[in-house]
């Protein structure tokens, strides 16, 4: 039997709503404080002031005996990594990913920045990862299946000669950090569940410039490409409501 798919009110999405307005004004904060030189636990000392100030509190800490309210992947590291004193440096992609407990739900959100000039190699890995997330979510509809929204991820990915992660997946979420069902980067066998109003997802492209293969580090956490090559991640938390889909995870001006 399938894991049960918990759906949400409009007052439930309402409150998921609420955290994830402040979520995407804390990552587009952070994302304007990335530059070289700020250390990976500046950031995240950062993210846990502003959660918290907006009256919330950081979903990754304590999870599972995660250390910090943000993880912080530099260059080949795909997701998980824990903040601590390295500095960035001029050319390095970073994913910063976080979640947000407000009002007894979570909501999660991933961006990848490039920190002063990158490579145009490096630019065109994060502008499809992000493109592949965007595709997917405009497929989130009542009725249509799973899979096809998974599909996307890996059509436009592969189409432009990158590789999806398969060993993580996005997720549902709401009262829990982690919810059914699973959302695969990549396209299953199978159509997966269909869509339902009140559904909430998080949709999460983990894109990597070489082999799809990777590898947790000792630390039990940092995930890094198998063949050291760059990684980038985006991630929205969606709603399905009657009307399509909604972004719960952009900044309030957006």
């Amino acid at each position: 039997m399938a894991p049960q798919i918990v759906v949400k009110t409009p007052a439930e999405i309402e409150r998921m709503r609420r955290g994830g307005k402040v979520l995407g004004r804390i990552l587009r904060d952070l994302a304007g404080a990335c530059r070289p030189g700020i250390t990976t636990d500046q950031l995240d000392q950062l993210a846990e002031q502003w959660c918290r100030e907006e009256g919330g509190s950081p979903s990754f800490k304590g999870y599972r005996g995660y250390p910090k309210a943000l993880c912080v992947s530099v260059n080949d590291e795909v997701v998980h990594g824990i903040p601590g004193p390295r500095e960035l440096v001029d050319g390095d992609i970073v994913s910063l990913d976080m979640g947000v407990y407000l009002d007894g739900y979570h909501t999660d959100s991933a961006t990848t920045v490039a920190i002063g000039e990158v490579t145009p190699a490096a630019r065109e890995l994060m502008r499809r990862t992000e493109e592949s997330l965007q595709r997917a979510v405009k497929l989130v509809q009542p009725g249509r299946w799973l899979y096809d929204v998974c599909g996307a991820v890996q059509n436009h990915v592969e189409a432009h000669g990158f590789s999806v992660v398969r060993d993580l997946v996005g997720h549902g979420l709401g009262r829990k950090l982690h919810e059914p069902p699973e959302v695969p980067n990549y396209r299953p066998k199978g159509k997966g569940p269909r869509l339902l109003e009140g559904m909430t997802l998080a949709i999460e492209p983990m894109v990597n410039q070489g082999t799809s293969a990777v590898r947790v580090l000792e630390d039990r956490w940092t995930v890094v490409t198998a063949d050291r090559k760059l990684s980038a991640h985006y991630e929205h938390t969606v709603a399905v409501t009657k009307r399509g889909v909604e972004v719960l995870t952009l900044p309030p001006e957006d």
